[in-house]
């Protein structure tokens, strides 16, 4: 068995934050108003790829990690807890909005934007910092398929992300004039799940010692 710890934890705390419109989001709501559904669905299944090479940079590390210093591993743990809370006082304090602005050329080049989507969320940091302190939250280290762990993990969050962004791509596709005309709503729904975030990074701070 694979013997996760806090797996509720994860299904909660993962939903909330592929629900939190942060940057992948806003790129992904932004491509849907500016250049239709397709294009939107296509950068989402970019930026799956990208969260998937991180997955497996996480496992390799996390793996390494836990082999050679057990103390090390649960600092990680806390600084993930720590994490969680900061991207929830984030969201709190955002005055991000979806851009609406439409793009000159009417057609997409789907393979530029599942390109550019792929890219910039492989190269960025703050994706692989994110990965490396979340995942290990969930999974239990005595366990001789943690290596499985992480991967099960991560391809669930990546995958229900992926779902989350196509959603928006088919839903901002179609209702764009709606949240052109109505910016605060995206702005609340954000100060929401920030506190949602500030109290699962609580939590998991709380449970993380055993």
């Amino acid at each position: 068995m694979l013997n996760f710890q806090n797996l509720y934890l994860f299904f909660i705390t993962s939903l909330v934050l592929n629900l939190t419109p942060g940057n992948d989001m806003l790129y992904v709501a932004s491509r849907s108003v500016s250049q239709g559904i397709k294009a939107g669905i296509t950068s989402a299944i970019g930026i799956f790829a990208g969260c998937f090479v991180h997955i497996l940079a996480a496992v390799l590390g996390l793996s390494l990690i836990i082999s050679r210093s057990a103390y090390l591993f649960q600092l990680i743990k806390f600084v993930g807890a720590a994490y969680l809370i900061y991207l929830g006082i984030k969201a709190l304090l955002s005055k991000q909005a979806i851009q609406t602005k439409k793009e000159n050329n009417g057609r997409a080049d789907y393979r530029s934007l599942f390109k550019q989507s792929a890219l910039t969320n492989a190269l960025n940091p703050k994706v692989a910092i994110f990965f490396l302190s979340f995942l290990p939250q969930f999974i239990n280290t005595a366990s001789p398929v943690f290596k499985l762990q992480l991967f099960t993990l991560g391809i669930w969050f990546d995958l229900q992300g992926t779902l989350v962004l196509i959603i928006v791509a088919c839903i901002l596709g179609k209702t764009k004039d709606f949240f052109s005309r109505n910016p605060k709503v995206w702005m609340i729904q954000e100060k929401i799940t920030g506190f949602i975030l500030v109290g699962l990074g609580t939590k998991v701070a709380l449970t993380t010692k055993r």
